[in-house]
């Protein structure tokens, strides 16, 4: 964990003020990029009260212990990673940009908006010098199994059902997850103080034609198939936006970026990752995750163990 010589890693909730004010003290950081927050849209429909207390909770506790310190505007940055979901659905041609009305539907979303007007409060009340970012889908290895990628490969290595909500023609814009670091660096280097950017890798795409395009390629790599007849569509979940679509003109002109990996590449990559890292995932379906399968789908899943290819 500590291998690099600029790097420490600290274990704390962020709902604790008293650890996080004596990490504060400890290092006293010049900046702060926030992406701590729980990020499940079906979790927060179980559980909104985790959701308020990390996302909403936590990034105040964030803001005040960086305004404690006393930071120069001039030196110092708050960086709030955030997502298209506060924007809510869209449709037909509309896209998100930054001066688009927050709407969002789901708990998640609302905590996540929550915490954006937090920081564009503190920049203005406080002059902390602050920039929001706003980005699509992420994608790429390591992300949990409860994510649609994943759980989809998951479920097409076990040759078990995978479940799409409603009638999969929900929007999504991808964006590959190194793309997405790009972004926050250069919005932390050189964004205006109290700006927002919205980052989008211009991948919009169904989610029955994404499962598919997955399905494919699992077939192409470990042969048999096809895996697109274990989509089984189920009862679409509450407050399930439509569209989302990011307008992300302002970060091209501003920031000298705009995604760079190949959506269909990456995809490729990703899913050669997960079927690469089969002992990742077993460890990543505990107990909690099994719980929360059967919660979600009423379903069982079998250890990844138990298949044989």
């Amino acid at each position: 964990m500590n291998s690099y010589r600029n790097y420490r890693w600290e274990n704390i909730d962020l709902r604790d003020r008293a650890a996080l004010g004596a990490c504060f003290d400890r290092y006293r950081p010049d900046g702060v990029i926030n992406l701590a927050a729980e990020t499940h849209v079906d979790r927060s429909i179980f559980e909104p009260g985790v959701f308020v207390e990390t996302n909403i909770l936590g990034t105040f506790n964030l803001l005040e212990e960086f305004r404690r310190l006393n930071c120069d505007p001039k030196k110092s940055r708050f960086l709030q990673v955030s997502t298209d979901e506060v924007f809510g659905s869209t449709n037909g041609a509309v896209l998100f940009d930054e001066n688009t009305p927050y709407r969002p539907n789901s708990p998640y979303a609302a905590t996540k908006a929550a915490a954006d007007h937090l920081v564009r409060a503190y920049h203005q009340t406080y002059a902390l010098n602050t920039v929001i970012t706003n980005s699509g889908n992420n994608f790429g290895p390591y992300q949990f199994l409860e994510k649609l990628i994943p759980l989809t490969i998951y479920r097409a290595l076990l040759n078990q059902s995978i479940p799409l909500y409603g009638d999969g023609q929900n929007i999504r814009d991808w964006l590959y997850v190194e793309d997405h670091c790009r972004a926050i660096e250069k919005a932390y280097a050189s964004g205006r103080p109290g700006a927002t950017y919205n980052i989008s890798g211009q991948n919009e795409i169904t989610n029955i034609d994404l499962v598919k395009q997955i399905c494919r390629i699992m077939d192409v790599i470990l042969g048999g198939g096809p895996r697109e007849k274990l989509i089984s569509f189920v009862t679409d979940r509450p407050g399930h936006d439509r569209r989302y679509a990011l307008d992300s003109s302002l970060a091209q002109k501003e920031l000298d970026w705009r995604a760079e990996f190949p959506f269909d590449i990456n995809l490729r990559r990703t899913v050669k990752w997960y079927i690469d890292h089969r002992s990742w995932m077993e460890k990543a379906a505990d107990s909690r995750f099994q719980d929360y399968y059967r919660r979600q789908y009423s379903g069982e899943i079998l250890p990844l163990k138990e298949f044989k290819p």
